[in-house]
């Protein structure tokens, strides 16, 4: 896995993506502690108001970032949103009303939600074998999960000698580094993007391909399933740790760090585990644990608190990790098989905003019943939902799903120079079959999926 770091390419963007996310770290800290000195006890209402406002930049803005793809170079694209990012953290030591951290939050996550999506596209073409490409998903996992742990302690060690808003200077300076990072590294030239010009068209076109093609559905219903088991995680572990089992407050980061250390370990096994096993089987395998261990979950929240029942919360955390992991690792390697390389940057925007849309779906549902009704019915009720999710990917998802494709062509002219090879069919259409994916060229999926023996 780490041998993708001898890319000097990937490693400089890999190097941007970890100080970018220690940046992010940093000022998740530092905006709770603002937070606190503007609203006192409101505190918890303005951060929940905040984390909204985040998901919904990242639902709305994202798809613009595959709009651009093509039209404005990557690397560019990833710059202007790190100097966004660090002049947007450079303003927050000078918030001093609510409505300017709203602000100031929207702005930020837009800017994320510009550069995620772009850089998650970039890296495909940087890292073409597929088992480089599996190390680099699984590195970027283990960055997102490390940084959870890191970032509060730095930050923690940090404020021992400053106060908080020094924090924010760590921010600017870790989206300076990344902006820093990106310039530094060398781009494959993105392909041309077929499609007609248009912010409007192009943010349609991914969303329109998660639809038309199966497997991709199939990843929105894991997003799904995933969003309902890590909601319960990330939003009621303190509600969990601090009024059910009466721990201290330390103890809600040692069941984080749970979640976090399942999850680093799924990413760590999961580069060997998918040469041997196709994604498919390891992603609705581990969607289906979710709901099973939420069960769980219900069971031990509604038994008496004890420490087998807290033992059995820390092991339910970690297989929630492990699980969330092994689903969301290998859909980067789902997306690159179902689209062009040049719309690459529209299907990754398209998934980072329908994804984030389940969570902004769950997040709330999970606050909202642990507040009516208990932690045995919120966890049964998200059980519910992640289980939904599964079955609607096993659906979804064909058992036989090749890449290859044999289909017709009705709308093309004879001649045309995506028939090239194409042998007549009925009447005024042309037959042949190669790697299908929705394009200018594909509208809908076929509806026999014979596999093509060779490729034109």
């Amino acid at each position: 896995m780490l041998s993708v770091l001898r890319n000097r390419t990937y490693r400089h963007l890999f190097a941007a993506q970890v100080v970018a996310l220690v940046g992010t770290g940093l000022a998740t800290v530092a905006l709770a502690l603002l937070a606190y000195d503007l609203a006192g006890a409101d505190a918890g209402a303005v951060l929940g108001t905040a984390l909204a406002i985040k998901m919904v930049a990242y639902v709305a803005v994202a798809p613009v970032a595959g709009a651009l793809a093509g039209r404005v170079p990557q690397r560019a694209l990833m710059v202007a949103a790190d100097l966004t990012r660090a002049g947007t953290a450079l303003a927050l030591p000078f918030v001093g009303r609510v409505w300017q951290v709203y602000l100031t939050v929207f702005l930020l996550q837009a800017a994320s939600a510009l550069f995620t999506p772009t850089f998650q596209a970039t890296v495909p073409r940087v890292l073409p074998a597929e088992r480089d490409y599996t190390g680099a998903l699984s590195l970027s996992r283990l960055a997102y999960d490390l940084e959870s742990l890191f970032s509060p302690a730095l930050a923690a060690l940090l404020l021992t000698v400053v106060s908080y808003d020094w924090l924010f200077a760590g921010t600017v300076v870790g989206f300076l580094g990344s902006a820093a990072l990106v310039v530094s590294a060398v781009l494959p030239k993105a392909p041309p993007v077929d499609r007609p010009a248009g912010v409007r068209t192009g943010a349609a076109f991914g969303s329109r391909l998660f639809l038309a093609t199966p497997r991709l559905r199939a990843l929105l219903a894991l997003d799904l399933a995933v969003a309902a088991a890590g909601a319960i995680v990330f939003v009621d572990t303190v509600l969990v740790v601090r009024e059910h089992f009466h721990r201290p407050a330390g103890d809600v980061s040692l069941a984080l760090g749970a979640y976090g250390a399942g999850s680093m370990a799924a990413a760590l096994l999961l580069p060997r585990v998918l040469v041997r096993v196709g994604d498919r089987a390891v992603m609705l395998a581990a969607a289906l644990v979710m709901p099973a261990v939420l069960t769980a979950v219900a069971a031990v929240t509604a038994a008496p608190p004890s420490g087998w029942t807290w033992s059995a919360l820390l092991a339910a955390w970690a297989l929630v990790g492990a699980a969330g992991s092994a689903v969301l690792t290998p859909g980067g390697r789902v997306i690159r098989r179902s689209a062009g390389e040049a719309d690459l940057p529209a299907a990754f925007a398209a998934q980072f905003s329908l994804s984030h849309s389940c969570w902004l779906l769950t997040y709330p549902l999970a606050g909202w019943l642990a507040a009516a009704a208990g932690l045995p019915v919120t966890a049964l009720a998200l059980g519910v939902l992640a289980l939904a999710g599964a079955v609607a990917a096993a659906v979804l998802w064909p058992r036989r799903d090749p890449d290859a494709l044999r289909h017709e062509h009705t709308d093309l002219p004879a001649g045309h120079p995506h028939l090239v090879g194409a042998a007549p069919s009925t009447a005024g259409a042309w037959s042949h079959g190669h790697h299908y994916v929705i394009d200018e060229h594909h509208h809908a999926w076929p509806r026999t999926r014979t596999p093509a023996r060779t490729e034109p």
